[in-house]
């Protein structure tokens, strides 16, 4: 796991895991990377946990796109997922946070 800060006003990415999705079949066009961040949300916030939140992206490049796939937010620890969705400008954050950690990522 790596450490890192990135805050607005309504979520903190904490941490971050990062993979390269293998396609052994070559299917798929573009490179799959499948993100696990660890999110820090205000107590008072509906997301809130004891456990702690963290949340799981599939983020693509294809040739100069770059986009969120798929995500969901989850309970960790017990990986229950929850049925939120990311507003607009954390969809953005988002965004820009996985552009920045997949650069060297083999």
């Amino acid at each position: 796991m790596t450490e890192a800060k990135v805050k607005d006003d309504l979520m903190n990415i904490t941490g971050y895991t990062v993979d390269k999705l293998e396609d052994p079949f070559g299917l798929l066009s573009g490179d799959r990377y499948e993100f696990h961040l660890d999110i820090e949300v205000d107590e008072d916030d509906d997301l809130f946990s004891e456990k702690g939140i963290g949340l799981k992206v599939i983020y693509v490049i294809n040739g100069t796109e770059a986009k969120i796939l798929q995500y969901h937010f989850y309970e960790k620890g017990t990986e229950k997922i929850f049925d939120f969705s990311l507003e607009e400008d954390e969809e953005e954050m988002v965004i820009t946070f996985c552009k920045q950690h997949t650069d060297g990522v083999l």
